[in-house]
């Protein structure tokens, strides 16, 4: 999201430099969607990774529909979802064309609608599943009870939510118990949270925690604040926004770091300001 117009701004080049460098450390899985740079960073990426030379095999991407915007590419009166098989099956024809891929490896739901029906999903997925377009199909923001209405009919293998130190709602509120119970793999949007964004009580708190955990883990804050997500038995997957070069290094080297369990939980307490109940 923050490679194109809605971000950074990558030209061309910048892009095929960054694919370049994620795919060195270790990062080779892509996070799209299609309303990303008021539906514009796909195509761009697109001509990014057909300049890298990398062949299509050594990536994964991904790419999530529904949400039809309102921006200067299209004529919509109000922001709004749309889940029809027609359109399901349109955008992702859209979007294989932008990335110039013949496959995409995991398509999402971007946001839930009062509107969605799970037949109508069933009829979009097995249709492009049949064609060999798509590989894994799940959902993205999704509550427990719209992702059982969804997986009435289509198994889900994804839902991607907003998952951090700093907003761990998901996992009160059954979201990833829900998950963890029918094998449905949790990925994690602004794994950082506000840490780095906002400086308030909190975010010092959870500094001087990291602080102190530094030295004893050998990793940056960023390291340990990835780590305390990856933790979590439901097994997250971070998606990192970044678009810092050694910001997306640390995270590779995260995987490596398993914190111990008094440990995660004084990262916790950090955030919430109070002892665990």
């Amino acid at each position: 999201m923050s490679w194109g117009s809605w971000g950074k701004g990558f030209d061309t080049n910048e892009m095929t430099n960054i694919i370049h460098h994620c795919v060195d450390n270790g990062v080779t899985t892509f996070d799209h969607a299609d309303i990303y740079g008021d539906y514009s960073t796909e195509a761009q990426f697109g001509s990014a990774f057909l300049k890298s030379g990398i062949e299509r095999d050594k990536m994964q991407f991904i790419s999530k529909c529904g949400i039809q915007y309102v921006g200067e590419s299209r004529s919509n009166s109000v922001k709004h979802y749309d889940y029809s098989s027609k359109y399901i099956i349109q955008s992702l024809d859209s979007t294989l064309k932008n990335l110039r891929t013949d496959y995409l490896d995991l398509f999402l739901l971007h946001r839930p609608s009062p509107l969605m029906h799970p037949h109508e999903v069933l009829e979009a997925v097995a249709k492009l599943t049949q064609e060999g377009k798509l590989r894994n199909f799940g959902v993205s923001n999704f509550t427990p009870s719209q992702m059982q209405l969804i997986n009435s009919e289509v198994p889900i293998k994804v839902n991607q939510i907003e998952f951090s130190l700093t907003h761990f709602e998901a996992m009160q509120d059954g979201t990833l118990d829900y998950m963890l119970l029918n094998n449905i793999l949790p990925m994690a949007w602004s794994p950082l949270g506000v840490v780095f964004k906002l400086e308030d009580e909190r975010t010092r708190r959870i500094h001087k925690q990291l602080q102190q955990l530094r030295n004893k883990y050998n990793a940056t804050e960023d390291q340990l604040l990835l780590a305390w997500i990856m933790k979590h038995p439901s097994n997250i997957h971070p998606v990192i926004g970044t678009t810092d070069l050694q910001r997306i290094e640390n995270a590779s080297k995260a995987i490596a770091f398993d914190l111990e369990l008094e440990d995660w939980f004084h990262i916790l307490v950090a955030s919430q300001g109070f002892k665990v109940p």
